[in-house]
């Protein structure tokens, strides 16, 4: 059967010319014009410089200002060991009784001995008292005052060595009885009733005097640099008096009261690159044990003309970090930065931008370089935190990074 070709026509015709007709109708209004939508509303920060506290933190270690290995002085055997092991003790506390028999027994000789020559110092003086004045009547000869004057300074020396003899006693028997030299806590008994001392070479405890506590730790000597750089460039100031340092325990708890800085090493360890510094502490809750490790953050430091921007106005791209900014015609514009630290919630801004600057904070995720967008000025009072104000301490962990992990 042959197809109706006339039939195909009658459709296909309109069709197409109705197609031509709609083109046609299009071209004569020539080309489209772009969409235009309104400008992106963003939050803005204008960047200003600021004088903020600046915190370092170390790693720390406890240690007792005084460590005393308590030792005996002479030999003999342990008759008595008062002290509780582990306890508090003060200064001049019985710790340890040594058999005191042979000492006293020296000691009453050696006195015996002093009073002898004393006796004898004395006939001597006698002597020579009377012999004197004859010489000048001429009924004695001069080497008879002579030989008194000698026997005198003989006897006088023998006093002086009987008294050096009774203090060596004396001192030997009061070494028998071991005392606490300062207060402190004394430590374990390492020997016990009955043993033999055999002298200073024996260590019968050890004392720790733990209020005030010593906390040591040590900055790398880039973080050294680092400080030296930033005083000499006025960006880092140190208080003029006594640095306080704060200590943070194990579980992130705070030490109310802080300590201060009084020692710094003057080399560098060359093992570990690192300086020395030690604060003390007061502790006489004893909250602080020796040998415990805490964190150690620097008070009272201030960096000036620091730029803060908060920390969700910093982009990370392939190339680093960066900034939106908003610049002429309120065009978007973009800035590569470095940031080294927090503060707070803010990041502490390097390089990159400057005073003036207008930083993009909120609706990065609309824009891109050139968009224009429309600027409204950033309320701090929205943000979790901001700068912490210079002469404020932090009364809990703030959310920056370890210098010495930098």
């Amino acid at each position: 059967m042959q197809p109706n070709v006339s039939a195909y026509r009658a459709v296909v015709r309109p069709a197409g010319i109705a197609v031509l007709a709609l083109c046609t109708a299009t071209a004569c209004k020539g080309p489209q014009a772009p969409m235009q939508f309104p400008p992106t509303q963003v939050t803005t920060v204008t960047v200003a410089p600021q004088t903020i506290a600046a915190h370092y933190r170390y790693q720390g270690i406890a240690r007792s200002s005084k460590h005393i290995i308590v030792r005996a002085q002479v030999a003999g055997v342990i008759i008595a060991r008062p002290f509780i092991e582990g306890t508090d003790v003060a200064k001049g506390t019985l710790l340890y009784e040594i058999d005191t028999t042979q000492y006293a027994a020296a000691l009453r000789n050696a006195s015996g001995s002093l009073d002898d020559a004393k006796a004898k110092l004395a006939n001597a003086n006698i002597n020579l008292n009377r012999v004197r004045p004859l010489l000048a009547e001429r009924a004695v000869a001069q080497s008879t005052v002579d030989s008194a004057e000698q026997i005198y300074r003989q006897a006088q020396a023998d006093v002086d060595a009987s008294q050096g003899a009774v203090d060596q006693a004396r001192k030997s028997y009061n070494d028998c009885f071991v005392r606490a030299e300062v207060s402190g806590r004394a430590g374990l008994a390492y020997l016990v009733l009955g043993s033999r001392v055999t002298g200073s070479s024996d260590s019968l405890t050890t004392l720790d005097q733990i209020d005030p506590l010593y906390v040591e730790f040590n900055p790398s000597d880039q973080d050294l640099l680092e400080w030296r750089r930033e005083i000499a460039a006025k960006r880092l100031s140190f208080p003029t008096g006594k640095l306080r340092v704060r200590v943070y325990l194990a579980d992130g708890s705070v030490v109310e009261q802080p300590g201060t800085l009084n020692f710094a090493d003057i080399s560098i360890q060359s093992e570990t690159g690192t300086e020395t510094l030690r604060a003390t502490f007061p502790n006489a809750g004893h909250i602080i044990l020796p040998g415990q490790f805490v964190k150690v953050e620097l008070l009272d430091l201030k960096r000036d003309g620091a730029l803060l921007v908060p920390q969700r106005a910093v982009q990370q791209g392939l190339a680093g970090s960066y900034v939106y900014v908003v610049g002429d015609s309120n065009k978007v514009g973009i800035r590569p930065v470095q940031a080294s630290s927090w503060s707070g919630s803010q990041w502490i801004i390097d390089n990159g931008i400057k005073p003036g600057d207008k930083v993009i904070v909120d609706g990065t995720q609309k824009i891109f370089p050139g968009a224009p967008v429309k600027p409204v000025e950033y309320q701090a009072a929205a943000d979790t935190g901001g700068a912490q104000p210079v002469g404020q301490d932090v009364p809990a962990a703030p959310a920056f990074p370890l210098v010495s992990g930098r």
